[in-house]
């Protein structure tokens, strides 16, 4: 077990959403966030007290969680002093980077050294079977996105809170290393091997009541060429009763790929819709999740009752504004 509470290391973050790993803990768990370690040129802030890692460690934190999700998930040699220090601070490390903390000779030594622990988050622990396609019993409700980094675990985990408190049948399914390090549990499904994906979702969602809705944690973007691949895996093994269309509007393009235009949400609905019958031929598009932070109360507040008009779907951003009506049409199937 991760041992909490955590100091967040934001690193040397470029902006906000490259630290969306600490930004979802500080959201969902704040309880388990004493304060955040920023290096020169970091542009991500949580709104957290700045700390040094003796402030944190007399503040109670146990574990350095790595919360920069960088493109192609690596270690850099400015963060590995920082890492080096804090095991010899007395922190253990976690981290959900692709580069893991255990292949690291001098971070291993070092935690050898100290008693300390390296946590990677990102190593499947179970052997997944291959996908058969068996209809399961109980009901699954999958997140898709225009793009990476849209706000579908957002969507998974308010929509599971508002269903609790409903008193309805829900879990959340965490599929990533932000999810996991929340929740405590999940596949790490973009580290399985590509055969075994869409069968490590079917092993993640079992047979369950009827009446017991799963909420899967969506990955990557069907129109994503750097990682659609993951998604293909949602869909076909997760088998999905419904869907729901997740979209951040104010972006020029999509994540990483300058040159590639996002989709429309009809073009969203058309595409996952089609692919997710081929698993499930009763899915259907329930609702409309939009990620409106960098948008005025006022301008979301139309955006979202005009997509509504267009789209004949409820819309909401159920982080800002609740997730009750995606909850209402997921108990209206």
């Amino acid at each position: 077990m991760i041992e909490t509470p955590y100091l967040l290391f934001l690193g040397d973050a470029p902006d906000q959403l490259a630290a969306k790993v600490a930004v979802g803990i500080k959201d969902w768990r704040p309880e388990n966030a004493v304060g955040q370690f920023r290096m020169d040129g970091c542009n991500a802030d949580l709104g957290l007290t700045d700390m040094t890692l003796v402030e944190a460690r007399e503040a109670g934190a146990k574990t350095l969680v790595i919360g920069v999700a960088n493109r192609g998930g690596v270690i850099s040699q400015e963060w590995k002093k920082v890492l080096v220090t804090a095991l010899e601070e007395g922190f253990d490390l976690a981290s959900g980077l692709h580069n893991l903390l255990r292949d690291e000779p001098d971070l291993v030594a070092v935690a050898e050294a100290t008693g300390r622990k390296l946590h990677d988050v990102r190593i499947p622990e179970v052997d997944y079977p291959i996908a058969n396609g068996i209809k399961r019993t109980g009901k699954r409700c999958l997140a898709v996105g225009t793009d990476c980094s849209v706000g579908k675990m957002y969507t998974a985990m308010a929509m599971d809170a508002e269903m609790r408190k409903r008193g309805m049948k829900a879990t959340f399914r965490a599929t990533g290393q932000t999810g996991i390090l929340i929740t405590g549990d999940g596949v790490p499904l973009d580290a399985v091997i590509a055969d075994f994906m869409a069968g490590a979702v079917e092993w993640l969602t079992p047979d369950n009541d009827e009446d017991h809705w799963d909420l899967i944690e969506g990955q990557g973007s069907l129109f994503h060429v750097s990682y659609s691949g993951v998604t293909m895996a949602l869909i076909h093994g997760g088998q999905p009763d419904a869907l729901i269309l997740c979209h951040e509007p104010t972006r020029a393009h999509m994540r990483g790929l300058p040159t590639y235009e996002l989709p429309s949400l009809e073009a969203l609905r058309e595409t996952a819709l089609h692919l997710a019958r081929v698993a499930n031929p009763d899915c259907q598009v329930v609702g409309i999740s939009v990620n409106t932070q960098h948008m005025s109360e006022q301008d979301a507040t139309a955006y979202l009752s005009a997509l509504e008009a267009e789209m004949g779907l409820s819309a909401t951003d159920p982080f800002r504004f609740g997730s009750g009506k995606l909850v209402e049409a997921l108990a209206a199937l």
